[in-house]
């Protein structure tokens, strides 16, 4: 048994509870009364103290302990949730995951610093505020009412447990279910059930053959003894039946238990859970109710009866169909699809040289399987970006309270998919252009007023796919950028020339330049011209481009253009002199033929009546060999911009695996990485993205090139 995976999927399980606790939290603040969502808060916290009770966590379940205290009143009715409630919920989250995080980093919960602590000590003073009306069920307060549950007799709680023989295949400890009971109530008795124990030479040491019955004391409600068997309820049978249970639910437990026979009775009779005479009238009734597989318990606060489902009724749950997969083995099955397409295209090369017909049908054959293998590997790692923008309701929520500003957060688009890579590496950008377009976008109560518009500032967050990548827009409603007041600013800062012409666009992208602010304070979130020359350098370092638009008054929207994926794209493959690059396919329009009345000055042509302008390669990378007598010019287009590429050869498709350019290189302009072709030589993957930056602000394929021999640079 590896107990580290064990408790790592309760670290993974515990963080997944705490996201969807902190969702519903700030849901809840625009429907307090919501009984689903408070339920959904609850059984969060809930299963967080059963999980960490199993596992010997005693600091998170005595925390937890308390937080739940305080939800079971709101479940009630006793208490409601209100803005201040729900901030102290969010706290108390912040500190769990801060525990489990520590958890995760491979410490002990002992080695907490003073300061973790003192937080949670200030926490659980706040949550006793709301407790302060109400005898908390502490493990302690829960042992002093047992003496007035234990003076009725046989006012106990019977637990009838059959583990499941894989529990201890599957990381569980029969006996930590009964050390967790101790935390809710008191054990009075214990009777072993060893009949399933087979003979000593059959016995398998990894297997559990234990059964337990159990009388047990609690003021507990019933939710919380059930949830202590969440995890081995599947596998086994338990039955649980409360204080003052009905007849028909005692001879249900009979009749599953029927097997082993008088012992039974006397068990019970033992653990005095029930009295004898009520035993004999249950085991001796000839009308026995038909087992129903279920065991009569009754709801917190009501007298109605609620089922614990056993191995014979397992609970319905939606995630039975997923697997949990560990990061690193996606991504090192993505390293060898990406050797195995390599492979696949040196073996279809050596195919077509062969000239052998059945040689080459198998090599395509081979081709076609890994390309579909290759979109199923890929296919693997893309998620919804849905998760990482929900997130940021947090985020609005703190930083408007901060900022004393009414600020809601929509979300669309939320279904759209694109590698885990890029949503973990997208969420720092836009967690500051969220925060930026709140402290700089949204203006004050009470100017809006003034304006006309909505008390309430809007902060959007949408993506949707385009030209085979995404696009993720940050947007708001508030007063806009003025691009006079840019203009001065980078002029006082030596960015722009004096006289200097720029269009809104190129004004606009100023924004981006390392130091450059407008605010006019400096405050706790923004104002000291750090953070967007940040964002666009890790947008950059992810092959994307960002844009930003702005109407004076009206709004500001940040564009940003991102790979669907880092690994592997569709490619096309062309020729100049002796060296092959790559472009993009899902940028590739159409190829045409060089009108041989082009001259070598002209940087435009006439494509079907509009005015294309085209990059020469040749000369862009200063490539000294003879031109052909035909050259062909590949139509591209990215964010709406035009262009055509000049070169040799059109060598057609290919599937690119992606590699890094190494630090030497990673600075050089017009490449975003390199391939291997089949035959093993080098292909540079061209940056189109900014090649069409360069058109667009109506530079040329001289300008293009960089200062010095980019080809001397990159051979």
């Amino acid at each position: 048994m590896n107990l580290d995976s064990v408790i790592g999927t309760f670290i993974a399980e515990s963080q997944e509870l705490l996201q969807q606790m902190e969702d519903a939290l700030l849901q809840i603040e625009q429907t307090p009364d919501d009984a689903e969502l408070i339920n959904a808060i609850f059984r969060a916290a809930h299963t967080i103290k059963g999980s960490s009770g199993l596992f010997g966590f005693d600091s998170i379940v005595a925390f937890t302990h308390v937080a739940e205290s305080v939800l079971d009143r709101v479940r009630a009715g006793e208490v409601r949730f209100d803005g201040e409630l729900i901030a102290l919920m969010l706290q108390v989250g912040d500190h769990l995951a801060g525990l489990i995080g520590h958890l995760a980093e491979g410490h002990d919960l002992a080695e907490l610093a003073a300061e973790h602590h003192a937080r949670e000590a200030e926490l659980v003073q706040a949550l006793r505020r709301y407790l302060d009306n109400q005898a908390e069920t502490t493990p302690a307060a829960a042992a002093q009412s047992q003496e007035t549950v234990e003076a009725s007799g046989n006012g106990h709680w019977h637990l009838s447990l059959r583990f499941g023989q894989d529990t201890l295949r599957n990381g569980m400890d029969p006996l930590a279910f009964v050390r967790y009971l101790e935390t809710l109530g008191s054990i009075v008795h214990v009777e072993p059930v060893l009949e399933h124990l087979p003979v000593l030479d059959e016995m398998d040491p990894e297997s559990c053959y234990l059964g337990l019955e159990l009388a047990f004391s609690s003021a507990a409600e019933a939710q919380a003894i059930e949830g202590a068997f969440d995890f081995v309820r599947e596998d086994g049978s338990i039955r649980i039946l409360p204080p003052g249970a009905p007849l028909t639910a005692l001879q249900e437990l009979l009749e599953v238990r029927a097997a082993e026979g008088a012992l039974q009775v006397e068990r019970l009779v033992r653990c005095t859970s029930f009295d004898a005479a009520l035993l004999e009238q249950a085991n001796g009734s000839s009308a026995v109710a038909p087992a129903t597989h279920q065991a009569a318990i009754p709801a917190s606060g009501a007298g109605e009866s609620r089922a614990v489902a056993s191995k014979e009724a397992p609970r319905a749950n939606g995630d039975t169909n997923l697997i949990r997969v560990d990061a690193a083995k996606l991504d090192q099955l993505i390293n060898l699809v990406g050797e195995l397409i390599i492979a696949g295209a040196n073996t279809r090369m050596l195919a077509q040289r062969s000239g052998l017909a059945g040689m080459c049908e198998s090599a395509e054959t081979l081709s076609r399987l890994v390309e579909e293998v290759r979109d199923s590997a890929l296919t693997l790692r893309m998620v919804q970006i849905g998760a990482t923008f929900n997130r940021f309701q947090r985020v609005v929520r703190d930083v408007s309270r901060e900022l004393g500003k009414d600020i809601v957060l929509q979300v669309s688009g939320g279904d759209t998919e694109l590698d885990k890579t890029v949503v973990e590496k997208i969420g720092d950008p836009l967690t500051h252009l969220v925060r930026n377009a709140m402290d700089h976008g949204i203006e004050p109560a009470e100017v809006r007023q003034a304006a006309g518009k909505p008390l309430q500032g809007v902060v959007r967050l949408n993506a949707y796919h385009e030209a085979g990548g995404i696009v993720i827009e940050v947007s708001d409603d508030g007063g806009g950028l003025d691009p006079q007041k840019i203009l001065a600013k980078a002029s006082q800062r030596g960015l722009i020339g004096e006289g200097q012409q720029l269009s809104d666009k190129e004004i606009f992208s100023l924004i981006f330049e390392p130091g450059f602010s407008t605010a006019e304070q400096i405050s706790n979130l923004s104002g000291r011209g750090v953070g967007m020359d940040v964002v666009k350098r890790n947008i950059t370092a992810l092959r994307g481009s960002v844009e930003l638009d702005s109407a004076l008054g009206q709004g500001t929207c940040v564009r940003i253009r991102l790979p669907l994926t880092l690994a592997i794209i569709d490619g096309f493959l062309i020729g100049v002199g002796q060296a092959s690059y790559v472009i993009p396919l899902d940028m590739v329009e159409e190829c045409i033929e060089l009108p041989s009345e082009q001259l070598a000055g002209q940087e435009h042509l006439d494509l079907r009546g509009d005015v294309l302008p085209f990059i020469r390669l040749r000369q862009l990378f200063e490539d000294q060999s003879q031109p052909p007598r035909r050259e062909n010019v590949v139509v591209i287009s990215y964010a709406g911009i035009r262009a055509g590429l000049v070169v040799d050869q059109l060598l057609g498709e290919f599937q690119t695996v992606i590699k890094p350019l190494g630090k030497v290189f990673c600075q050089v302009p017009a490449l975003s990485g390199f391939t291997i072709l089949g035959s093993g030589a080098v292909a540079l993957i061209l940056d189109i993205p900014g090649l069409l930056s360069q058109v667009s602000q109506g530079g040329s394929s001289r300008t293009l090139s960089p200062s010095g021999n980019l080809r001397s640079t990159v051979l």
